[in-house]
């Protein structure tokens, strides 16, 4: 039965020339980021600890497919509601889990440490934003070659389904540290609202970045949900959440009933070792918190992604909120991943440092420290910008092993060998 929410104008790619097949456009999105090299290398990104240090820490890859899961759920839950959803109308599932595997593809070693190093590297040259950094691979460097760039070719609703933030750049009144698009995409910008003028209210403060299709509204609550409430599991597992450490924490907040609740919740579940079957079912219950709204936009009579909204119960943003909270003060506040946070912007600063020396201010002696195809990459663009976005693609490109095995061979005398090139 065909799924009359999508029109000829949401499944189609960018760049063209997709050959049909057995699968619809939404289950090629998917498909082609599950098989991406860049989709692997999540598997040994940071999500909360550094990745490879224990088994269970979560990933970026693991919290990616748990988002994917609760995106789908989310979908199943809205659908099973009825109106306005029906058999022949409905949000398409597979497009929101290849919304929600796509979702950090843009996101540098290190974590949100090695984000803010890439920010503070990249503001005079453009900028560096992880989820405009997974536009930038799913438009133009997954599947790069030698010859040219050729992307993904995403249909227009995956593409608008990553876009969390559409305001470029440029369009701020100072140079910011996150939530944007780089400059050189207003092309994608465009091509999602398919030609239509953004309205000049949309540009103001933060209204543009709070325009999304109902995907992307579903992703963003899912990844909310997946961190919020996993980041404590593998907090109190990492030995940084425990009675005392939490209940300090709470001592220099005023806890309000509501949140003293989710505190005993919490306690409860330490003491009973029943983390993970507790935070599992506070998931349930934040994907059933979501309902669907109808609204009204410029692009709400183009397409049904903008012709809906979803809506997530108070109870549920605030607990999820809670949550967020409890994890930065006491987790990523922690000498712990300050130290590591220290170590991240050291390692990546000279690396860049090395590159910018060796193939853009290049001085009488040029060492060739990147591999061919990068080195070649770099040496073909024409502004320095240009190459400092190469750059940038690169190390953001490399797993916390790989940074780290590059940074030694350059730096420390007794690590590697020449037959140690990767």
């Amino acid at each position: 039965m065909e799924n009359r929410f999508y029109n000829a104008f949401d499944s189609e790619p960018f760049g063209g020339g997709r050959k049909p097949d057995y699968r619809n456009a939404f289950q090629i999105d998917r498909d082609r980021i599950i098989h991406a090299h860049a989709f692997r290398k999540l598997q040994s990104k940071t999500q909360v600890f550094l990745s490879g240090e224990y088994d269970f820490y979560r990933t970026r890859l693991t919290h990616s497919i748990e988002v994917s899961q609760i995106g789908r759920s989310i979908c199943h839950f809205l659908r099973s509601r009825g109106g306005p959803l029906r058999a022949d109308f409905y949000i398409d599932s597979d497009l929101v889990e290849a919304v929600c595997l796509a979702h950090d593809l843009g996101h540098p070693p290190f974590g949100h440490s090695g984000e803010r190093t890439l920010q503070e590297l990249m503001i005079k040259w453009g900028g560096f934003e992880g989820n405009a950094q997974t536009l930038h691979l799913l438009t133009e460097t997954i599947f790069q070659n030698e010859s040219g760039v050729r992307g993904l070719r995403p249909t227009r609703a995956l593409l608008d389904g990553v876009l969390k933030y559409k305001k470029l750049f440029r369009e701020f009144p100072r140079p910011p540290s996150n939530h944007f698009l780089y400059d050189t995409q207003q092309v994608y910008r465009r091509f999602v609202f398919g030609g239509a003028a953004v309205p000049k209210a949309l540009l103001l403060g933060e209204g543009l970045n709070q325009f999304k299709s109902i995907e992307c509204q579903i992703m963003d609550w899912a990844d909310d949900a997946a961190y919020s409430l996993n980041d404590i599991v593998d907090g109190v597992k990492a030995g940084f959440l425990n009675h005392e450490s939490i209940n300090a924490w709470a001592d220099e907040r005023a806890i309000d009933p509501e949140e003293q609740q989710h505190l005993d919740r919490l306690f409860h579940a330490i003491r009973t070792d029943r983390l993970e079957g507790v935070f599992g079912a506070r998931i349930g219950g934040f994907i059933q918190a979501s309902q669907l709204r109808e609204r009204d936009n410029f692009m709400a009579a183009r397409t049904n992604r903008y012709r809906y909204e979803l809506v997530v119960g108070e109870a549920a943003q605030r607990e999820a909120l809670f949550f967020k909270r409890m994890a930065n003060d006491i987790i990523f506040e922690s000498p712990q991943l300050q130290q590591m946070e220290h170590k991240a912007r050291r390692v990546l600063f000279e690396l860049w440092q090395s590159c910018w020396n060796n193939y853009v201010e290049k001085g009488a002696r040029v060492i060739n420290i990147l591999p061919p195809q990068v080195g070649r990459l770099i040496n073909a663009e024409k502004t320095r910008q240009g190459k400092a976005r190469r750059i940038c693609d690169y190390l953001c490109g490399l797993t916390d092993g790989t940074v780290v095995r590059t940074y030694r061979r350059l730096f420390d005398l007794e690590f590697g060998s020449i037959r140690d090139l990767s």
